[in-house]
């Protein structure tokens, strides 16, 4: 072997643990994602279900807590949104990076060792069910809003 197919040989090894590295980084990053987006609508939502039962005690008007429920509803509706365009960006970047790793290892081993992601099986994803989860949660606290808090803040 040349010096030069050694050095190849050397720097493709180490684009493929780049890659598997990166592979993994996207993966958890969408935990993260996941993770700060529940901790911020918690406490949103928390300090909404606050006002919603305290506004009277507190002295706040009616007008001022329905506000304070609608804005902190569209807070956790951009924190959702934020959330969802990382996980779609992450999943974007994990469907290049698997199609690095699958040309560098047709390049390296044998066409075809390695399956190529297709978008069909977007079901078998775990972030699918993460942006799902995010909008059903997003739906609902709107849907409780204004069915079970909105009309009874008096």
């Amino acid at each position: 072997m040349t010096d030069l197919q050694e050095r190849m040989t050397v720097f493709q090894l180490e684009r493929y643990k780049f890659i598997l590295q990166q592979l993994h980084a996207t993966n958890e990053n969408v935990h993260r994602y996941l993770a700060i987006f529940q901790t911020i609508a918690t406490t949103i939502l928390g300090g909404v279900l606050a006002v919603f039962f305290g506004y009277k005690r507190w002295g706040i008007d009616a007008e001022t807590a329905r506000t304070v429920i609608t804005v902190g509803m569209w807070l956790v509706t951009a924190v959702a949104a934020f959330a969802i365009l990382q996980v779609i960006v992450g999943i974007l970047s994990w469907l290049d990076y698997r199609r690095e790793e699958c040309d560098l290892l047709d390049e390296l081993v044998k066409p075809g060792v390695r399956a190529r992601p297709l978008w069909k099986n977007f079901y078998r994803w775990y972030e699918t069910y993460v942006v799902v989860f995010i909008l059903t949660l997003i739906i609902l606290t709107w849907v409780l809003a204004n069915v079970a808090f909105l009309p009874r803040v008096k």
